[in-house]
């Protein structure tokens, strides 16, 4: 029942980076890549290891996608769009993606860690319960003074790329 999740959530996780990197709207890109980090989360989950998935939430989804679609909605994407890297590049492009698309199910299907056997479960709540007291006690100002720091810099972002009046 968990491998048939794991792969279920691992499809939707390669779908939707292919959507990211397939994606001619950039909108579409992040949102993409969002539900990508939400699939990770949940093999996370599955992995019994919450606590990264949490962060994985908070950090990838919660705030670097954030900054990702103030960055799109900042950069004048009809502009961007026009300005193509490599023109006429998509058939190499698409020979590599094939390439390490086949080196990867051949990689897997090798792989004895694909077995039938059941996963090792290591009791970790306590010290999962020692990290956060940890964090958030001993470490409660540089954790506090990160953030101002982040904020400071998405307000700076912000200010430097608005545009003047007139």
């Amino acid at each position: 029942m968990d491998q048939g999740f794991f792969l279920l959530f691992a499809a939707v996780a390669v779908i939707t980076a292919l959507t990211v990197v397939l994606a001619r709207n950039p909108v579409h890109s992040a949102l993409a890549l969002m539900a990508c980090f939400l699939q990770v989360s949940a093999i996370f989950v599955l992995l019994e290891a919450p606590l990264l998935a949490v962060i994985q939430i908070f950090v990838y989804v919660g705030a670097i996608m954030v900054l990702f679609l103030f960055v799109i909605m900042m950069v004048d994407v009809r502009e961007a769009v026009l300005q193509r890297f490599l023109p006429g590049g998509n058939l190499p492009a698409l020979v590599v993606l094939v390439l390490l698309g086949v080196e990867m199910v051949v990689l897997v299907f090798w792989s004895e860690r694909f077995s039938v056997a059941e996963p090792v479960v290591a009791s970790g709540g306590d010290q999962i319960r020692q990290l956060s007291t940890t964090l958030f006690a001993d470490y409660l100002l540089p954790f506090e003074a990160a953030s101002v720091i982040l904020l400071v810099a998405l307000v700076g972002a912000i200010v430097l790329a608005r545009k003047e009046p007139g």
